[in-house]
């Protein structure tokens, strides 16, 4: 029986960790469909497709996925989903804010299961701006912190207008103005400095430092947020001290 279990419980984490693969690549394709349709299909045209693209790849999605999204951006091939961008404001526990950003080719069903997914977690949804408030939107180009030195990436950035570089340990983010993300991305690829991502993203001006039992329960509601197909990004202003985050990730 002990093999049996050990068989069944591998399975089980395969199957998860594919679920996880398969709508993250979903969420990556959408991105590049959306990216397409906005700005055109050809990428060395269309900096937002391109950048969609870069991060489409390096988180291994297919290349004949990757054409056929763009192609049914473009209106190159037909079969693209009518995507609308809808934001909700909410509160996880403890007073944590949460925006939540969807792509969705049905609003009724979107907000039906971001309202339901609140409410099974311990959060509510909040009014327009009671919590956008806090955020403020900036460009962030993730960089592997492999084979870069931190003193060099920050000297690069900071001369094509980076605000800030953070080392996060296995890799480093630049953080940059919204309309100066393009121009720093291609000074560090200039530079012969690789990237992971480049994105516009929501920081917040200030964060709610949380125990081990509500970051457990906030991660928990976020996680389920992100599981819904229609929730693309979600941001939140929670931090939490070293020992509380080792914590979380041993469980």
């Amino acid at each position: 029986m002990s093999g049996h279990s050990k068989w069944a419980t591998t399975k089980h984490k395969k199957a998860a960790i594919d679920a996880k693969r398969g709508k993250l690549f979903a969420k990556l394709i959408k991105n590049i469909e959306i990216a397409a349709r906005t700005g055109g299909g050809d990428p060395d045209g269309n900096p937002t497709l391109y950048d969609a693209i870069v991060k489409a790849k390096k988180s291994s999605v297919p290349a004949d996925n990757i054409s056929r999204a763009v192609k049914r951006g473009s209106g190159e091939e037909a079969g693209a989903a009518n995507y609308e961008s809808i934001v909700y404001e909410g509160y996880a526990p403890a007073g944590v804010g949460l925006i939540i950003e969807c792509l969705t080719d049905n609003r009724n069903r979107a907000a039906a299961e971001v309202r339901s997914t609140l409410t099974k977690n311990g959060g509510s949804l909040a009014q327009n701006g009671s919590v956008s408030f806090n955020f403020e939107r900036k460009g962030q180009i993730v960089v592997p912190a492999e084979g870069v030195d931190f003193d060099d990436l920050f000297e690069k950035g900071a001369e094509a207008g980076a605000e800030d570089v953070q080392d996060d340990g296995e890799s480093y983010t630049v953080i940059t103005a919204p309309g100066d993300l393009v121009t720093v991305r291609k000074a560090l690829q200039d530079a012969g400095i690789d990237y992971d991502s480049a994105d516009l993203v929501l920081n917040p001006k200030t964060e709610v430092s949380l125990d081990v039992d509500a970051a457990r329960k906030v991660s928990k509601l976020i996680d389920s947020l992100d599981d819904l197909d229609d929730v693309q990004d979600i941001y939140s202003n929670w931090t939490a001290s070293d020992e509380v985050m080792a914590q979380l990730d041993e469980e």
